[in-house]
């Protein structure tokens, strides 16, 4: 069974920074993608940033100039590194495993981000 765990949330002012990890129980390697999604209270859960099993890293629109993704397979674990917050970015954010079409889920860590 693949496990994730994440930490690193926490409250945050507006244009602060905060760096999320998310330990995975496997080699990251072994996984197409690892990445991060996140649920904002009443909506639904919304891709974040990805990092390919090559080495290339997507994001979404809304985080692009703001967060980064990294890795490090020796700890394997995952990260991402989020500056200049603002409060939409305010959510529950889940760090993910991908194997071919099977995905696997951390439990989330909370980012509020507030003045």
């Amino acid at each position: 069974q693949v496990r994730l765990v994440e930490s690193g949330g926490g409250l945050v002012q507006p244009g602060g920074s905060l760096k999320l990890s998310c330990e995975v129980s496997e080699y990251i390697f072994d996984f197409n993608t690892v990445g991060w999604h996140r649920q904002a209270p009443g909506k639904e859960r919304k891709f974040v940033a990805f990092i390919d099993v090559n080495g290339p890293t997507h994001y979404a629109d809304s985080v692009k100039g703001r967060f980064t993704i990294s890795r490090d397979h020796a700890k394997n674990t995952v990260y991402l590194q989020m500056n200049n917050l603002k409060p939409e970015d305010t959510a529950v954010y889940y760090c993910y495993a991908n194997i071919t079409a099977r995905y696997y889920w951390g439990q989330g860590t909370q980012v509020t981000v507030s003045s």
